[in-house]
């Protein structure tokens, strides 16, 4: 395969020369388009979807980070924009157009076919984790009633409108299309050609509602051992198929945004091709906040000036028993949006999940306090100081984990986003919990 320059797609592509940039695509690993594509600014990408054509775009547009294809497709002209649509698959479709701005989209569905526009209408009124979010439309259904050879024949004719089916199950449905039962392929293709479909199917199979949420999909994936499963909607029409890969897709998409969030990225999603200024405005809509509320922390310090003035080496302790404790707390944020995610665990529990912290509070906290309280009496000889160091680790890891594991069930109820506000939440109760309970403790012992 051939090595790309950073630069070398950007000259290509100021010089203009179509027939070199499709060459050159033609001559790299799908990774290594992806590559070159995602590092080129906006309106560059667009260009290059222009002129590697329909089919070509939408296999990078399906690699590329959403918002980067989204931006992306809006420089491309409506109709030209409409074809790379067309050449996408239903859900990858609708998740495009739902990051696209509304009259670019408006122009785009204009221009694409009739029956295309209605189906990404539809598909975007329903919210992207759940089910009908999910789904694809793209499915082979047939009646009950049918010979397994009538049902073969029928998928031979449409094979030019199949090949770009994921076809693991075919689906029975009445004359409303309401859905009667599903037929695994194998069990179709190891029939006796006169059985029906109704003699293969399994009549009571897994269904998802359009409005199933993305955790209850995922519980069901997790235990259930198939590829796909049936959605309908209200009158249990068939109206599509979500599979196992787009729910654990979205699962680590929800995974990765409130991972971004509790790191402060408050969109949840940050490239290096934005452009600088709204990259930092992303990141200065949580700092802002953040040094508002270290100012408590501070606060707590100054309070103490005598204290630390007559024991200068708790300067030394106050960030680690800080920094110590912050951590701890992190890793009881984590497993609590983890378990929210997945629906392991409600909002309501709040007793559950701090009797379950708390235990290893007590158990982290006496390890690492006792360790720092070593440490600090062999430094300078104190024993005195190592016990308000370890105490003050010690409670404040027990705080800490408390206070992470059980910050986003409480903000979850109030109806914010957890993995947004747990973070500065919690930096700022223990920083305040840590600097006071070792300052005073100093105050009573050393002092």
């Amino acid at each position: 395969m051939a090595e790309l320059a950073p630069s070398q797609l950007s000259d290509l592509l100021d010089r203009g020369d179509e027939a070199a940039i499709r060459a050159l695509f033609d001559s790299l690993s799908e990774s290594d388009r992806t590559h070159a594509a995602s590092r080129l600014p906006t309106l560059e990408l667009g260009r290059l979807l222009d002129i590697l054509g329909s089919e070509a775009a939408a296999g990078l547009i399906e690699d590329l980070p959403l918002s980067q294809a989204a931006a992306a497709i809006e420089e491309v002209e409506p109709r030209a924009a409409a074809e790379i649509l067309e050449a996408l698959s239903s859900d990858d479709r609708a998740d495009v157009m739902a990051e696209v701005y509304e009259d670019d989209r408006r122009a785009i569905l204009a221009a694409a076919p009739v029956e295309t526009a209605r189906e990404v209408r539809a598909l975007l009124a329903y919210d992207a984790d759940t089910a009908g979010g999910l789904m694809r439309t793209e499915y082979v259904s047939l009646r009950s009633g049918q010979t397994v050879s009538a049902a073969i024949d029928q998928i031979r004719r449409g094979a030019d409108a199949y090949a770009g089916y994921a076809i693991q199950y075919l689906y029975a449905v009445d004359e409303q299309g309401r859905l009667e039962g599903v037929v695994p392929l194998r069990a179709l293709l190891l029939a006796r050609g006169e059985a029906r479909l109704s003699e293969l199917m399994v009549r009571e199979p897994v269904v998802f509602g359009v409005e199933d949420p993305l955790e209850a999909l995922a519980q069901v994936f997790r235990k259930q051992g198939f590829l796909g499963a049936p959605v309908v909607d209200w009158d249990g029409r068939l109206v599509g198929v979500v599979e196992r890969a787009a729910v654990d897709d979205a699962s680590i998409d929800v995974a990765e945004s409130d991972h971004m969030k509790s790191l402060g990225i408050a969109s949840g999603e940050e490239l290096r091709s934005m452009p600088p200024m709204e990259r930092s405005r992303r990141r200065l809509a949580w700092l802002s906040v953040n040094i508002v509320l270290n100012l408590f922390a501070a606060s707590v310090v100054a309070a103490y000036q005598d204290t630390l003035q007559a024991a200068i080496a708790l300067a030394v302790f106050l960030p680690i028993i800080s920094d110590m404790s912050g951590c701890s707390g992190n890793q009881a944020v984590a497993v609590s949006l983890r378990e929210l995610s997945l629906g392991v665990v409600r909002p309501s529990e709040l007793a559950h999940v701090l009797s379950k912290e708390a235990f290893v509070g007590v158990l982290n906290g006496l390890a690492l306090g006792s360790m720092l309280a070593l440490l600090a009496w062999a430094w300078q000889g104190s024993a005195t100081l190592g016990v308000v160091v370890g105490l003050a680790l010690a409670v404040n890891t027990l705080l800490a984990v408390s206070i992470g594991g059980t910050t986003p069930l409480v903000i979850k109820r109030l109806g914010w986003d957890p993995a947004l506000a747990s973070g500065p939440i919690l930096t700022t109760l223990t920083d305040v919990c840590g600097f006071f309970l070792t300052l005073q403790l100093a105050t009573s012992l050393l002092l």
